[in-house]
Formats: structure tokens, sequence, C-alpha cells
């Protein structure tokens, strides 16, 4: 491996920019080669990486020389086709973003590719790393002693315009509940150490895109839901989640309780969403409160201020490309987000959504 470590970046829309500019903040890298078929986002992406080459077809930017390793932000319906294009050609360690996979239909090709490709794939989860939800992570299971219940509370803005609109819909987003709940499945999973056994939920599309026809299609994703989930070890863990709701204070509210207390994580949405009449954004911050003796205690969780400006994730981009970086260069030996991570946190969105449409509980048992 040559002493720069050269990307080659696979979409670079909203999110595959925010990776561009997180790369540029670490130490000899180099994003060398870019795929993006919108002229936009080309545009957009070169004042982020300067350097890079931009190419025609993913075919070019696998035989592009020099490479160490790859990363893909294309619209999720396109990672499992290129991940098997990826295996085909060029088999470098992979830093995907969530969600790995939109459908039961993808489980047989993904097993394929993950019981032969030699290299790494990390499974990009970036709210692991923001810093408060790392704090929360830390310190939940000695605050509570030991976890009963977890609640998972995203208030938010509705999903941004992308290109071609891809995201709202359920065949190409994969459908609210995995698009952008999977990262909340995966948080539960990993606070909890357990695995899931069944889910319940209740959900729908009440105010968020109906107005709106893309090819004469009127956008299915849903916009505001429950969810529960039942996990092995007798905890359990719900998420409540509303996309119309972005005059809250906080974008996501994790709490953790157990017999000894309870943990609370506060994390706000992204600063350039923040109205400049209200002063500076919220401070993320960290709560945790003993039953005895009785009183919280609050500790603010700051986030350097070039990482809040490098993305609209408090940071934790930065942190996750530091460790798969690390990864890369032969200095960890697996990645934290694995394959079946992904998978798992995948499929935990689909059952919830299953729940939803047809009125019953969900077995994990039915897809494992």
């Amino acid at each position: 491996m040559s002493e720069l470590t050269r990307y080659g970046v696979i979409g670079c829309g909203m999110m595959g920019q925010e990776h561009l500019r997180n790369i540029a903040l670490l130490p000899d890298t180099q994003v060398a080669v870019i795929f993006e078929p919108d002229a936009d986002m080309r545009t957009a992406a070169a004042e982020f990486a300067p350097e890079a080459v931009f190419v025609e077809t993913l075919d070019e930017l696998l035989a592009f020389d020099g490479l160490d390793c790859l990363m893909i932000a294309s619209p999720n319906h396109c990672h499992v086709e290129q991940l098997e294009r990826i295996a085909g050609a060029r088999p470098l360690p992979v830093l995907v973003e969530k969600p790995l996979f939109t459908a039961l239909d993808d489980l047989t090709r993904l097993a394929d590719f993950a019981a032969s490709y030699p290299a790494p794939v990390w499974v990009a989860m970036e709210y692991r790393y923001m810093p408060p939800v790392a704090a929360f992570l830390k310190q939940a299971q000695g605050a509570t002693g030991g976890i009963k219940m977890l609640t998972i509370r995203e208030h938010r803005f509705p999903f941004l315009d992308k290109v071609g609109a891809w995201n709202r819909f359920n065949a190409q987003s994969g459908g609210t509940f995995v698009e952008k709940c999977c990262h909340f499945f995966d948080l539960m999973r990993l606070t909890l150490g357990s695995e899931p056994v069944r889910v319940m939920a209740s959900g729908g599309q009440d105010v968020n895109h109906l107005d709106e026809a893309y090819n004469g299609q009127v956008p299915d994703i849903l916009d505001n839901g429950y969810v529960i989930v039942d996990f092995a070890d007798g905890t359990r863990a719900m998420l409540d989640l509303c996309m119309f709701a972005e005059g809250a204070e906080y974008q996501e509210e994790i709490s953790a309780v157990g017999p000894a207390g309870k943990i609370e994580a506060f994390v706000p949405g992204p600063g350039r969403f923040w109205p400049d009449d209200l002063g500076a954004p919220p401070v993320p911050k960290l709560v945790v409160s003993p039953r005895s003796p009785k009183g919280p205690v609050t500790h603010d969780i700051p986030v350097d201020p070039t990482l809040l400006d490098a993305g609209d994730h408090n940071g934790s981009t930065f942190y996750q490309h530091q460790k798969f970086l690390e990864l890369v260069r032969g200095e960890r030996d697996a990645p934290e987000v694995s394959m079946a991570d992904g998978r798992m946190a995948v499929l935990m969105g689909i059952a919830a959504q299953i729940a939803m449409q047809e009125k019953r509980v969900v077995e994990m048992s039915e897809f494992l």
C-alpha cells in the first residue's frame, strides 16, 4: 500500500459529499476517483475532492490504478449489485453506506457475497459514533445497573430531496424503517448486547409527500410510527419516529433504564437547519439519573466545530472514517460494524414494516 491512502468513491450525492469532506480531514488520504452519474452532484463533489478524477462507469472506477479502498454512497437499491461487481473486479476494503440491502430477495445474493469476499466490508452506521451516543453506549450498563428498557426517539425533518427522488419510494429506499431506522435498530442490538426475537409496530404516512408525484407516482414512504422489539435476554426496546417534528430542540433522545437508574442522550439535528434568530444551536448532552441518591447529573458533550461543519451527523462521520482508515492500513483486525450487523439492522426494519402493513407480531425467526 502506498503511503497515501487512495479512495475510490461510488456515489457523491448529499451523503457522499459528507464522506468526501470528512476524508479530506484525515491525514495522508486522497479521493482519487469518483463515479457519480448526476452532473450537478459531480460539480458539487469536485469542490470537496478537487484532485479526484471523475469517470463515467463503475467499471472505469474499478479499473483505476492505485486504489487502496472503496466507499459506496449510492442510492440504497444499488448497494448489493455494486458489491457483487466489486467482488468480481476489484475486491478491496469497502465502506458501504447503510442500509446494506433493501429487500428480502437480496439475502441469498448477500450471503454468497459475504461467503467469498476476501477483503473487509464495513457497514456505515454513523449514529454509533456521535459523541453523545458514544458516551451513552460507554456508560449505559453501569448507570442503569443492567438495562431493562431502551427507548429511542427521533423527531426530525422530512426526507430531503435526493437525485431522482429515489428516497420517496419503498422499492428504491427499502422503506422508511429500513432507510432511516436501521441506524436505531443497530443501536438497539449494540446497546443491549442481545438479539431481537419479535417485533410489534404501528405506523403510517400521514403528513409528508402526499401532494408530490414523480412520473405519475405518489411517494409511498411512511413518515411516523412506533416499533417495539423483544430481545432474547428479556429486555425490550422501543423506537418512536416522527418525520414532521423538526421544531423540536433535540432530534434524537435515547434513554435506558434499569434497577439502578436511568441514562439519556440528547442529540440536536444538523446545525444548518437551526434558525439564526434562536441563537446558538443546542449542545448535545448526557443525563445520568440514579435512583439513589436521587439527582440527575447533566454533562454537555460538545462536538468539534470543524467536524460539525463537515456534515450533518454531529461529527460521527469523521470518527467512523478514522476507524475505517485504521482497518485499511492494517492497524485494526476487523470492521466494528460487520455485514452481519448491517444485515440484522435491515431485517429488523423489514420486520417492523411487515408488522405495520399486516397488523401482526413478526417473529424474527421468520427471516433467520
